[in-house]
């Protein structure tokens, strides 16, 4: 491996420390929640009917942070349940809601 000059050795942060200058502290483990995790134990909660759960998780993140993890993890769930049941996603959906199924839908300007 290349050896740096002295003059590019003194521009590296760990070069500008004073002479006996203890080292840098490791690395903190990273601060804050997974937004995926915090949607995952909410979602859980809510389908288990546990409030106290639910507001737990809810607080990890911001409120709009909590609602792209749960649209995520009702994404992934209906494509998943699609693809096993071998319908559209969008029959899936309403079949979950309780829907009616939709009408098909005849091309525009046709017989």
């Amino acid at each position: 491996m290349a050896r740096v000059p002295g003059k590019l050795r003194g521009l590296l942060p760990s070069a500008r420390r004073a002479p006996g200058a203890e080292a840098p502290a490791p690395a903190r483990p990273r601060q804050g929640h997974n937004l995926f995790e915090a949607a995952a134990e909410y979602v859980a909660a809510c389908a288990e009917d546990d409030q106290a759960r639910a507001e737990e998780a809810a607080s990890r993140v911001s409120p709009g942070m909590l609602s792209f993890g749960v649209n995520e993890l009702a994404c992934r769930a209906l494509l998943t349940l699609a693809r096993e049941r071998n319908e559209s996603p969008g029959a899936v959906a309403r079949s979950l809601l309780g829907l009616r199924e939709e009408p098909a839908r005849h091309p525009a300007g046709g017989a």
